[in-house]
């Protein structure tokens, strides 16, 4: 029987370039960070890719592929590679309104940003991972948003959006650490390890933490 053909991990432009040359005038990948973390923020990266675009940064793969040293040294060149913004919805506020919306919220806080930066967002083709498409919701104008399961391995432009946005909010984590070091969110970045939740045992919860989500002893 013929081998099974595994599944790259390297993204490539495939699917960007065909969107062009079917018709789009720019790309924008999407993609989150933090969505199961109990504490901080989620994230969402985007970035932005044009015609004519044929190369990107080597090495460059979905944050979840990377360790945290070789996303550090790939963010600096995802940033000159193209435009790209990070948006971020508070603890406070996944809390308040929920998850999927408040990915929604911080898909369209970047998305603001690019446009406030010179990009036309209105006429861009945005890649979304996954097949649920969270972000058209909380849209206020209509966006061409197409879903696309494994488009953080398979598209460069959101393998580069997953990227900054791990690398930022991985920032926003090491420094909360600094003001609460009993949840050893420099090595946990606000996900459920076991130290993280020996801090909350140990002091109760902070104002970053997602109450909603954790269920402490009374």
């Amino acid at each position: 029987m013929p081998k099974a053909v595994a599944e790259s991990k390297d993204p490539t432009l495939d699917v960007e370039t065909a969107m062009i040359l079917a018709g789009a005038e720019l790309v924008i990948g999407l993609d989150e960070v933090g969505r199961g973390a109990i504490a901080g923020p989620v994230a969402v990266g985007a970035h932005t890719v044009w015609p004519g675009t044929t190369e990107f940064p080597a090495g460059l793969r979905d944050s979840k592929l990377l360790s945290e040293k070789k996303r550090e040294a790939l963010y600096p060149l995802v940033c000159e590679w193209g435009v790209g913004a990070v948006g971020f919805a508070s603890a406070e506020e996944i809390d308040a309104q929920g998850i999927t919306a408040m990915l929604g919220a911080a898909a369209r806080r970047a998305l603001l940003a690019l446009h406030e930066a010179g990009v036309p967002v209105d006429r861009a083709v945005i890649i979304l991972d996954g097949s649920h498409d969270w972000l058209s919701p909380v849209l206020r104008n209509p966006l061409d948003v197409r879903t696309r399961v494994g488009a953080d391995r398979a598209c460069a432009s959101v393998a580069a959006a997953s990227v900054r946005a791990k690398v930022e909010r991985d920032v926003l984590m090491r420094d909360a650490h600094e003001a609460h070091p009993e949840y050893s969110w420099a090595s946990n970045k606000g996900y459920g390890a076991q130290a993280h939740y020996e801090g909350i045992a140990a002091v109760g919860l902070t104002e970053l933490h997602r109450a909603s989500w954790i269920k402490t002893a009374v």
